[in-house]
């Protein structure tokens, strides 16, 4: 058993099944994908609620609100002028290549899709793997902060690592599996906020504190 799987069945034994990423449709799970970047889940949470409430959660209805308006919608998402811009570049990117269908877009070869959605201002390579795992049951492999955080801590990547370099770390010692990939990341994340945080982290209490290979903590 390689290391990165070891550590997926120390944190699934320990923490539990996750059930990510919350979200009754895919559509609705794209549009959190957009609005948690640079927030929590608890802002998001509230700003769907909002668009919920109005019955805004579909590609027709959201493709057609006035940007002003969608941005009033999403406040609590934080940074809402520029989140209501993106998602609105995203709904526009679908509506042209697409004809507004999610199914279709789905459908797409994923690395072809990848690129493409990599193509919509404001859309960069965390959020694009998100969309694709959790809104399209895509096999790839969704990096964070807290991945590179934890990952780093236990010498299994370097700290200069970027984003695809992780990735592919990742792609090598895992078998090609969505429902792997969302439990793992989700477990990651699960760590990372509990344990593996970036200052003062809990490493006695930590479920992986006593793997072999533990760095002491350095602030990534």
């Amino acid at each position: 058993m390689n290391k990165v799987y070891e550590i997926y069945e120390i944190l699934l034994a320990h923490f539990g099944p996750q059930e990510w990423w919350p979200g009754d449709t895919p559509f609705e799970i794209m549009v959190g994908a957009v609005l948690t970047q640079n927030t929590n889940w608890d802002n998001v949470s509230r700003a769907i609620d909002n668009l919920r409430k109005e019955d805004l959660l579909s590609f027709e209805r959201l493709h057609g609100l006035p940007v002003e308006l969608l941005a009033e919608k999403i406040r609590p998402a934080g940074y809402f002028n520029l989140k209501a811009a993106r998602l609105k570049n995203l709904l526009n990117f679908i509506n042209s290549e697409y004809s507004g269908s999610l199914g279709e877009m789905f459908a797409d070869d994923t690395l072809s899709l990848r690129e493409k959605i990599l193509t919509v201002k404001g859309i960069g390579p965390e959020t694009a793997d998100s969309i694709l795992l959790y809104a399209g049951n895509k096999p790839v492999f969704v990096v964070d902060a807290y991945t590179h955080r934890i990952f780093s801590r236990h010498d299994l990547v370097a700290p200069e690592d970027g984003y695809y370099e992780i990735q592919e770390y990742f792609k090598y010692s895992l078998p090609d599996n969505v429902d792997l990939f969302n439990e793992y990341h989700a477990l990651i994340v699960r760590l990372g906020k509990e344990f593996c945080k970036k200052s003062k982290p809990q490493c006695v209490q930590c479920p992986l504190g006593k793997m072999d290979g533990f760095k002491k903590p350095i602030d990534i």
